[in-house]
Order: structure tokens, then sequence, then C-alpha cells
């Protein structure tokens, strides 16, 4: 197998696996209960959060742990409660971010350039004092676009500075939704300015199913969840203990080795890049200077994506048209209709991502059976 999708998932890490292991079993108590042993449970728990929590620059009180990054995503929204309020989002956004902010009758989309990256003039002309809430993600599922976040939370910190002097009270939270780059570069929430950063461990090598929201302390949310209060009242529930431990050890391999990975994937990339640039008609899509690592989305005008994800993997080479949730639905790319690509342009574009499965030898072969099914598909369609 070669795997080029880790953008859609990525396999729970051996020490990850290893350090979940007696929670399962063993230390399995409530750790909401009284007696010693689950009060030593509910110590791991919340040192799982702590650290978590430090790896962009918080504490564990101000996360709160969630079934994942969607269920992140829709408890943030949850801290404007007036659907008529006016909510700003980029046009690159997950469809997680952008189906729960269509609720909003007041929505604004934010413009985004050729490359995915976030129009900050367009953002300033649509920054209104009646703007509630903001969400750009880190990067962008599709492109591996990295936003400037801290350019824009510098704009919400002087336009709450301005409302301040005004003496208005409209609120003005900023959110980002972080799946796409935590783990793969450094993120403190006081240098992104954020209020609310949404995190998934399924990207990170860690378990899927669960997640995390930083909550700055000047929001108040809303439940989603009711029962017990667990998680600050926020997301009740019994703890998902065993996968918090495995998210935890996730996040603390990630850190220790970030730019050891950074540096080793960068060399991959630029290797499968120089592999794949004598395609002809081949687009290399977004811009290396702002994007992830580990992206690498092409484009083929003219060819079905889709044919040549089948052809690919009936070779046991595996990766995506986009992000997964919107390439199982066949539906047309909003991201890739943002950056003003022709139909062609979409209908022949993929999404390579690269991690810990991937190495020198098996991206050779990589390349080599891409070039094999694009000649392939080339042939058909003549």
């Amino acid at each position: 197998m070669i795997y080029l999708d880790h953008a859609a998932a990525t396999p729970l890490s051996q020490k990850a696996q290893e350090a979940m292991a007696g929670f399962w079993s063993e230390k399995f108590f409530n750790p909401s209960a009284s007696y010693l042993p689950a009060v030593e449970v509910r110590g791991l728990y919340e040192q799982a959060k702590d650290d978590i929590a430090h790896s962009i620059g918080a504490k564990g009180v101000d996360l709160v742990i969630t079934a994942g990054a969607t269920e992140s995503i829709n408890l943030a929204f949850s801290s404007i409660q007036d659907t008529t309020a006016e909510v700003l989002i980029s046009a690159v956004e997950h469809p997680s971010v952008l189906q729960t902010a269509q609720r909003f009758k007041n929505l604004k989309i934010i413009k985004v350039d050729k490359y995915g990256r976030i129009d900050l003039e367009d953002f300033k002309r649509k920054l209104s004092p009646k703007t509630q809430l903001i969400s750009i993600c880190f990067a962008s599922s599709e492109l591996g676009t990295i936003q400037p976040l801290s350019d824009i939370g510098r704009l919400v910190k002087a336009e709450r500075q301005r409302r301040a002097l005004n003496d208005e009270k409209t609120p003005l939270y900023f959110h980002s939704d972080a799946s796409q780059g935590f783990g793969l570069l450094e993120m403190k929430v006081n240098r992104l300015g954020v209020d609310l950063l949404t995190l998934n461990s399924g990207k990170i090598y860690g378990p899927k199913g669960v997640g995390a929201l930083y909550v700055g302390h000047n929001v108040k949310l809303q439940p989603l969840i009711y029962g017990g209060g667990q998680e600050r009242g926020l997301r009740s529930g019994t703890e998902n203990v065993p996968a918090v431990i495995g998210f935890a050890k996730a996040t603390t391999e990630a850190t220790k080795h970030l730019h050891s990975e950074y540096k080793r994937l960068k060399k991959l990339k630029t290797q499968l890049k120089n592999d794949l640039k004598d395609i002809p008609d081949l687009l290399f899509l977004g811009k290396e200077k702002n994007q992830l690592v580990n992206f690498l989305p092409i484009s083929i005008p003219g060819l079905d994506a889709e044919r040549l994800i089948f052809l690919l993997e009936d070779q046991d080479v595996y990766l995506s048209t986009g992000a997964a949730c919107s390439a199982n639905k066949r539906t047309v790319s909003q991201t890739l209709k943002a950056i003003n690509l022709s139909e062609a342009e979409i209908a022949g574009s993929l999404r390579i991502t690269l991690g810990k499965l991937n190495d020198e030898k098996n991206l050779k072969q990589a390349a080599k059976l891409i070039h094999q099914a694009i000649e392939s598909e080339r042939a058909r369609v003549k």
C-alpha cells in the first residue's frame, strides 16, 4: 500500500496505542466517581488535557474535549445564539464550518486569492461593527494553504478596542479550525489572537473520534449536549479517557518531533514534485511558500480525477480528490471554485498529502504509477 491521504486520516501511532492500552480494562474507572482508583484516573485525564493544551500555549482547563473537530466547530459557533448575527468565514473552509455558519442569516464569505489565501483587504471591508463571529481555518483542508491568522487577530483586536472606546456592546469572537496544521507547525493561541481553536486527534496519529476546543476566558458557550455536567457543563457524558490519553501522547510526540518531521516531509515533497513536474499540462495548486509541508494538490485538466483514483486504487495507491467529506458526496469543491479554477481543472484535481507512511522508495513508486494512470486515461479519452 502507498498511502497519500494523510490529511483525511492518519494511522494510530504505536506510542499512542501503548499509552491507551491500560485504560480499557485496568484503569477503566469513571473519572467522576469518588473512590481512589477513579480519582487517580481523573488526575491522569486532567494531565492529558494539560499536555494537549500546553502544545498551543494554553492550560487544560481551557479545553473542552469533544467527539472530534466537527463537534468542536459546532460548539464554537454556539458562542453566538442570535441567528441574525453577522458572521464572517473564508471561502475555503471545511464543510463542517461552512454548513454550521449557514444557519446565520447574515453570513459573509471572505474572498481568497488564486492560491487560497485570504484577501485581507476584503476581510477589512466586510468586518463591520455588527460582526460577532469570525471563523478562518489555520490551513485549507484541500490546498494546505496557511492563513495569516496573526494578521487577522490584530485586526480583530483593533475592532474590539474601537468598540470599547465607543461603548459598543456587540461581542466579537475569532475562531479557527486548526484540524490541518496541528502537529505540523507551531501554533500558540496568544500569537494567533484566537478566542476559539479546534483540534483533531485523528489527523496527528492519535485515535479518531476525539477532538478538543480551546475556549478563551472571555467566551461564553452554550452546551450542545446536556447531562452530567462534564467538561465545565459544556459537553456532558462520561469522559472518553483512553481516547484523550492517546490524543495527548500523539500531541506530545508531534511536538517533540515537529522540526525533524518538517524537514523529512519537505524533502519528500520536493522529491515527489520533481518526479511529477514533467507530466504534460499538470498544475500544482497553491503556493509552496504558504502551504503545509505535506500537501501537494495537483490538477490534470481534461481528465476525470475520480477515474484516476480508481486506476491508482487498483495499484494500491490511495489519495483523494479533496477533503474526504466532500469527495464522498461527489460535490463540486467550493474551495477550488473560490480560487477560480475552470471546470476542467476542478474535475481533474487530486489531493496528495504525505505523512509517516511515506518514504523515498514508496514515493518513487507512487510517481511512476501516477504517470502510468494519467497516460492510460489520456489514451482512453483520445
